[in-house]
């Protein structure tokens, strides 16, 4: 198999690996992460690995900026203007442009807004409409953020699970408002056809409003070329802001006019240092803030974008498709004996940046990987998660991966009465 720079067909043993390595032109951007030593990090789907910037950039804005620029620092460093400035860096990685994109709040309180926002444009375009379309599949707290929005509105809205990829088509319907999707799932790792499922639903009357936390860093994505209409995503997996880095939200200059939301507070305000007592929402995309903003949060998130100025999502993607390709081959022959399926589609269309198996003992076999230095997690039912993130992860990661998940299976060395911890 061949993928673009990287051809894995003859990639059967570690010096093969260590070969593909020494010719991989991202290879540099590996020295600018802290990775631990003896560790083989396949987690960066769900936090990222941490940028060596990062703890001189955090030293830098609690002992400078804060400890001696105080309150000063609002103006003289550019905090009141990260949100907007990050968005600036972060919109080409999702096809976004100039003035489209802020970072700030949650994925979940972003996803709420723009929820609000689509329910309120319909609303005045065809007020019958009261369904929102999504996927069982979808991440929990999408579904849980509009089915509490559909309550509190009380106005008679829906929400409408479907349980299968081929069933999008006939829930989008006459009644639907919205279609809110995950670009790729967390679970599966299956990508959508963004701008096929975009084109359908406007054909249909609905908005589509996507969640880009599995994609954005990962995979290319264009929101403008698929005349998406609303998007969000967080930037603490493949992003590498860090633990709970705030997250950001997507909304085209086409709809920013329109764009309101329940969530007024004072940052989205037109003059937010004038202290008036009526709100007036802010132009363009600052409408999108709401309060105030986590100052040292932000500023590693910057650490993160940075890095992606090094390179090209098409390298990356290049670079993904080969390692989760040499994952799933590797696999596949030398765990052969073992009751392994994968999950993840083999079409590249389809595929993210990560790889799911299912295994009968899942949890524990992760436990044990994870014991022995291999990082992945586990999700419910039986799935084992193995992210890829061409920044960092080498060919020589993969095969060392599979040589330790066949070594843990062959000697049965999992310990399946592991109680299943809060966090996996």
């Amino acid at each position: 198999m061949k993928t673009a720079a990287y051809d894995i067909t003859g990639a059967a043993t570690r010096a093969a690996c260590l070969a593909l390595d020494a010719l991989d032109p991202l290879a540099p951007l590996r020295d600018r992460f802290d990775l631990p030593d003896g560790v083989i990090y396949l987690d960066g789907n769900s936090l990222g690995a941490r940028p060596r910037a990062a703890l001189e950039r955090a030293r830098d804005v609690v002992a400078q900026e804060w400890g001696h620029g105080l309150i000063r620092s609002w103006n003289t460093a550019g905090w009141f203007a990260l949100p907007g400035r990050l968005g600036d860096r972060l919109a080409p990685l999702i096809g976004a442009g100039a003035g489209e994109v802020v970072v700030t709040d949650t994925t979940s309180l972003n996803l709420f807004k723009a929820l609000a926002a689509a329910l309120a444009i319909q609303a005045e375009r065809d007020p019958a409409r009261k369904t929102i379309v999504t996927e069982r599949s979808n991440f929990p707290t999408d579904i849980y953020m509009a089915d509490g929005l559909a309550r509190w509105l009380d106005r008679g809205y829906r929400i409408h699970l479907v349980d299968a990829h081929e069933e999008l088509d006939a829930a989008v319907d006459d009644g639907c408002a919205v279609l809110m999707l995950t670009h790729v799932n967390y679970r599966t790792g299956r990508q959508h056809d963004m701008a096929a499922l975009t084109a359908r639903a406007h054909a249909r009357g609905a908005l589509a409003v996507w969640d880009l936390a599995h994609s954005a860093g990962a995979v290319p994505v264009d929101l403008n070329g698929a005349e998406a209409d609303f998007a969000v995503g967080c930037t603490y997996k493949y992003l590498n802001g860090g633990p709970g880095a705030p997250a950001f939200i997507w909304v085209p200059r086409r709809h920013q006019d329109a764009f309101r939301h329940p969530l007024t507070g004072w940052w989205s305000h037109a003059a937010p240092f004038a202290m008036a007592h009526g709100f007036e929402a802010a132009e363009g995309i600052g409408r999108a803030l709401c309060g105030t903003q986590p100052v040292v949060s932000l500023a590693l998130v910057e650490c993160g974008l940075e890095l992606f100025e090094a390179t090209s999502m098409a390298a990356l993607r290049a670079k993904s498709l080969a390692l989760t390709d040499l994952f799933i081959a590797l696999v596949e022959t030398r765990c052969a004996a073992h009751p392994l399926g994968l999950v993840t589609p083999r079409a590249h269309a389809q595929r993210g940046s990560q790889v799911s198996f299912t295994h009968p003992h899942g949890y524990a076999v992760m436990q044990a990987l994870i014991a022995r230095g291999v990082i992945g997690d586990y999700r419910e039912p039986a799935i084992m998660r193995f992210g890829f993130t061409p920044l960092y992860t080498r060919f020589a990661d993969v095969w060392d991966a599979v040589e330790t998940l066949r070594d843990i299976l062959d000697a049965g060395a999992y310990d399946t009465r592991a109680a299943k911890s809060a966090v996996t």
